[in-house]
């Protein structure tokens, strides 16, 4: 019987937490399409399928909402990146092949919906929500620069790369992508064709090879 009872507890539990994902999906959904102002709570209701009521349930208010709502999709967006970087834990003899490959799917990542729409709703909520951008920015690029970061000090460590600073590596390896994409892209408001993607890309790595690589791989052309 109590082993009945703690199975219903934990499938009662496993529930609530679903459910507050599936709110929290929805809410990011609306806010992004329509920014928090035009949002209603109703309108996340149905979007996730649940009760005005629920919502509040879990999530008290159209404030906390919000922030909750971000702070999930960038742990999600966190989750895209990391995946992407712990393919370097094995680059296998073609370190240019890798890192070009890390390269261009990073890139698919921080051009995605989901980041563009991340990022657009927390600037454009920084005067209501002010210590939200350094929160996204925790959860996310801090994040994905400490993995590339322990990646790169692993390969300079096995002489893949030179002897270096391998949080500064990571830095920069990730603002010659971002940086680029940010000029380019109007700080998110253009869509980028793929072509000027892996552009970026490919810049992006001839550059930081040139200046971290050893052996064949880091000769300039």
């Amino acid at each position: 019987m109590a082993r009945g009872t703690a199975s219903a507890a934990r499938t009662t539990s496993r529930g609530r937490i679903d459910k507050r994902q599936a709110i929290l999906d929805a809410a990011f959904t609306v806010f992004a399409r329509q920014g928090y102002s035009q949002t209603c709570v109703q309108e996340i209701a149905e979007e996730a399928g649940v009760a005005k009521l629920t919502v509040y349930n879990h999530l008290s208010d159209k404030e906390n909402l919000f922030r909750q709502a971000v702070e999930a999709a960038a742990d999600a967006v966190a989750a895209e990146g990391l995946a992407v970087v712990e393919r370097l834990r094995e680059p296998g003899a073609d370190l240019p092949a890798a890192t070009a490959d890390l390269a261009r799917r990073m890139l698919q990542v921080v051009t995605g919906k989901r980041a563009l729409a991340l990022r657009w709703l927390t600037y454009a909520q920084v005067a209501r929500f002010p210590d939200l951008v350094e929160s996204v920015q925790r959860r996310t690029s801090t994040r994905i620069t400490e993995a590339l970061a322990d990646r790169f000090a692993r390969l300079s460590l096995s002489g893949e790369l030179r002897r270096c600073d391998p949080a500064q590596a990571a830095e920069q390896f990730m603002a010659l992508l971002t940086g680029p994409v940010e000029a380019r892209s109007r700080l998110g408001t253009r869509r980028l064709p793929a072509s000027e993607t892996r552009a970026v890309a490919a810049a992006a790595v001839d550059t930081f090879l040139r200046a971290y690589a050893t052996g064949e791989a880091g000769e300039t052309g």
